[in-house]
């Protein structure tokens, strides 16, 4: 049962999520999770009324995570990486969610600013500029210079956001745990998506997280010549204070503006996409919010000018190109295993010889599939897609067509893959958007089969599935030195009238819950009766006294409404 301290305490914030869901006519499934047995809900709200606006439920619901704030927009986002949860023009409208909220007042920044330092600003920026360059739902940022010159950015954490997010996901645990008991919850583990969630969330506020974050990249690229990540000034910087290199150019949204500078267009395109496959293929480390507004492509003289003091001519690469792609925002990331690119890569591979059963089988393996799905279906679906592109050259195909494709299977099947596969997927669909604003020709495919070809090859060289093979068969080696001891134990066991073998069952969550209801229930019935039959026996050694009699009055009737409370919840579950 849910902590009533906490439900009172934010039962403000209660209210507002479920007026928000019922304006967007998702009312009924606060019905649906059964949330009426434990918070007193109005008739209005757990039936299904029609938005004042028509929109498909799809808009709705983004319409309506955007409105409750900062925790649910995050939600949104993951979400939109599970299509094995929601179908796909679900998942395609929460990747539109937009985290742009009106700022705040700069006297409230500047205060949580000598919070974090522990004294004025100034003696640390000799200027900032008390307008917003940018205003996010969890953090704003203005322009600033340090004492020492450098010109930066300074991201600071909203006024008393971590409160707010606090109770979000207190209440959003409350949510996963009531939708666990439906039938979704039978196929999905929602309090442990709810959990990971709140982890990944509380890690964001942390600043120095970010601040890794662009440390990591900076040293991933630091010989390519074309890609700029701004400094990390650490000594600025703070758990909810982020100081970074402030970079100027041309934003990515302007193709105007970058052919008047200059810019070879297909170049930049060809370097964008470079970058990616860079960071999926050899980094396992990609940065997972590839829009416009985090680009900006900088005349390499201007960075050439700002590094002068830093390094040495010699010291820079010898290699020289005349305009540089400047990377902001680190706060969305991506990991990517080597034993996650080693399966991608076997996928694409079987994907290219048309083998449908191989690569459900190779699924399988994965444990991408659930227990009991239709294998043969499946094969026919994904021989489907091979007949729709077979003969097709790579440049006529595009990242968002495979994506598509993907996400109508992973929702049919319930194909489950780790979270940063699919967001890795929609950041190469995003950054394919981004170059094609360039190059309307460009194929993000043609970029990725040479690495692809290459990492295939080098996986089948001897010294790279020797160490493995040899680690499997020490264990197997071992595994059998050890089974003769193991069948001796065994027999001795069974020879003493014992089994020396161990069987577990384990009840599921819901019975274990059904359980605990009943035997609650049980309980107080019977402390009710017992307390009935303790006033009868009272009723009449206190008829000589006023007050006894009514304190035994008042005793009966809490009893009465006790016992009706119990008889009135058992009619209400139907259990």
């Amino acid at each position: 049962m849910f902590s009533s301290f906490k439900r009172v305490r934010n039962l403000r914030r209660y209210h507002t999520i479920i007026s928000v869901l019922t304006r967007h006519g998702f009312g009924s499934v606060l019905h649906m999770l059964q949330a009426d047995r434990y918070f007193p809900l109005p008739p209005r709200i757990t039936r299904s009324e029609i938005p004042a606006v028509q929109h498909t439920p799809a808009v709705h619901l983004r319409l309506a995570l955007e409105e409750l704030g900062p925790t649910f927009v995050k939600l949104g986002q993951v979400l939109s990486t599970r299509p094995d949860l929601l179908p796909p023009e679900f998942i395609i409208e929460l990747s539109r969610l937009q985290d742009r909220v009106p700022p705040v007042e700069w006297q409230q920044i500047c205060t949580v600013m000598e919070t974090e330092y522990g004294r004025d600003p100034a003696d640390i920026f000799s200027s900032i500029d008390p307008t917003p360059l940018g205003s996010a739902s969890l953090s704003q940022v203005h322009a600033a210079t340090l004492k020492t010159g450098e010109e930066v950015v300074i991201k600071v954490l909203r006024p008393n956001i971590e409160a707010v997010i606090e109770a979000d996901l207190e209440i959003l645990n409350d949510i996963a745990r009531l939708a666990q008991r439906t039938q979704v919850g039978r196929h999905y583990d929602i309090v442990g998506i709810v959990d990971h969630f709140s982890f990944t969330l509380r890690n964001e506020l942390d600043y120095r997280r970010e601040g890794l974050n662009a440390e990591r990249f900076r040293m991933n690229f630091e010989d390519d010549p074309f890609l700029y990540i701004p400094k990390v000034y650490w000594d600025a910087s703070t758990q909810r204070i982020l100081v970074l290199e402030r970079l100027s150019g041309i934003k990515f949204g302007s193709p105007e503006a970058l052919v008047e500078a200059g810019v070879d267009l297909q170049e930049l395109a060809y370097h964008t996409s470079r970058v990616i496959v860079k960071e999926i293929m050899e980094d396992g480390f990609f940065h997972a919010d590839p829009h416009p507004g985090n680009f900006v492509v900088t005349p390499k003289s201007c960075l050439d000018e700002q590094d002068s003091e830093a390094e040495s001519p010699e010291e820079r690469p010898a290699e020289q190109v005349e305009f540089c792609l400047g990377v902001m925002d680190f706060g969305m990331v991506g990991f990517i295993s080597r034993t996650d690119r080693m399966n991608l890569v076997q996928a694409a591979y079987l994907a290219s010889r048309n083998d449908a059963a191989g690569l459900v089988e190779h699924m399988l393996r994965m444990g991408a599939l659930p227990d009991r799905v239709d294998t043969r279906a499946l094969e026919r679906e994904i021989e489907r897609i091979f007949n729709r592109y077979s003969g097709l050259p790579l440049k006529e195909l595009e990242a968002r067509q495979i994506l598509d494709e993907l996400l109508n299977l992973a929702f049919h099947y319930r194909i489950s893959l780790p979270p940063d596969l699919w967001l890795l997927f929609k950041t190469i669909t995003m950054m394919e958007g981004l170059a094609r604003q360039f190059n309307p020709e460009f194929n993000m495919l043609q970029i990725f089969e040479p690495q692809i070809r290459r990492v295939f090859v080098q996986n089948r060289m001897p010294w790279e599935w020797g160490p493995a093979f040899l680690s499997d068969l020490e264990s197997l080696a071992f595994t059998l030195k050890e089974l003769p001891s193991i069948g001796e134990g065994l027999l001795r066991g069974i020879q003493q009238g014992e089994f020396p073998l161990t069987i577990r069952m384990a009840a599921s969550k819901e019975t274990m819950d059904r359980l605990d209801r009943v035997s609650t229930r049980f309980s107080l019935s019977i402390i009710t009766a017992a307390f009935i039959l303790g006033l009868a026996i009272l009723l009449p050694l206190a008829s000589g006294s006023t007050i006894a009699t009514a304190l035994v009055a008042i005793g009966f009737f809490a009893a009465l409404m006790l016992g009706v409370w119990i008889v009135l919840s058992i009619l209400r579950s139907g259990k």
